[in-house]
C-alpha cells in the first residue's frame, strides 16, 4: 500500500467518523452500548469505542518504530520473562489495558476525545511522512493485522473505527 492510498483511507475514514459521532446528541454517544470485554459490569459508549481506537493507534505507532529501529515490533503475548503467553492470557492483558483507557476517558466531552484522538493521528501523518516505500511494505513479524506491513497496519487504523462504530451500533462486540 503507497503512501497517497494510506492518508486517503486515514484522512476519509477519520472525516467520516468524526462527523457521525458529532451528529449524535450526547444522549445516544454516551449511552451503553456494548458490555466491556474486561470487566461486563462496566459497558462502553460510542465516545468509548471511538478513544479505543486512538489507544490502539499509538501503540501501533510504538509498535511500527520499535519494528524499524531493528527491535521486536510485535511484543504482544509475552511474558516479562520472554515465554509465550496463551491467546486468553494475551486478550485478557489487552482487554484491561483498553478498559483502563477507556475509564480514563469516559464521560469526557466529544471535543477533547478528538483532540486526544487528533494529537495521536497526527503523530500517524507525521510518521507517514518520514517512511520510505520499502519501509511501509516491511513485515512486522507476528502481526494478526492487515497483510502485517506497516503500510498495511498502518491504514487499518481507518478500519478500526467503522469496525467499533458498527459493534456500536449493532450492541455487539468481536465474535469470539
Amino acid at each position: 500500500m503507497n503512501r497517497i492510498e494510506i492518508e486517503t483511507r486515514l484522512n476519509t475514514d477519520r472525516a467520516w467518523l468524526l462527523e457521525t459521532l458529532a451528529a449524535m446528541s450526547p444522549a445516544d454517544l454516551y449511552a451503553p452500548r456494548t458490555p466491556s470485554e474486561h470487566d461486563p459490569s462496566q459497558t462502553w459508549s460510542y465516545a468509548d469505542h471511538f478513544v479505543h481506537t486512538t489507544l490502539i493507534e499509538r501503540n501501533w505507532n510504538d509498535m511500527f518504530r520499535r519494528h524499524l529501529s531493528g527491535g521486536q515490533g510485535m511484543t504482544l503475548g509475552r511474558s516479562k520473562d520472554g515465554s509465550q503467553q496463551s491467546r486468553e492470557e494475551v486478550m485478557a492483558g489487552i482487554h484491561r489495558w483498553t478498559e483502563d483507557w477507556a475509564a480514563k476517558h469516559r464521560g469526557k466531552p466529544l471535543d477533547e476525545l478528538v483532540r486526544v484522538g487528533l494529537e495521536t493521528r497526527a503523530e500517524t501523518l507525521k510518521l507517514l511522512s518520514e517512511l520510505t516505500q520499502e519501509q511501509l511494505d516491511s513485515k512486522i513479524p507476528g502481526t494478526p493485522w492487515a497483510d502485517g506491513t506497516v503500510g498495511g497496519i498502518m491504514a487499518a487504523n481507518a478500519d478500526h473505527g467503522r469496525t467499533h462504530f458498527k459493534w456500536a451500533k449493532e450492541g455487539t462486540l468481536a465474535p469470539r
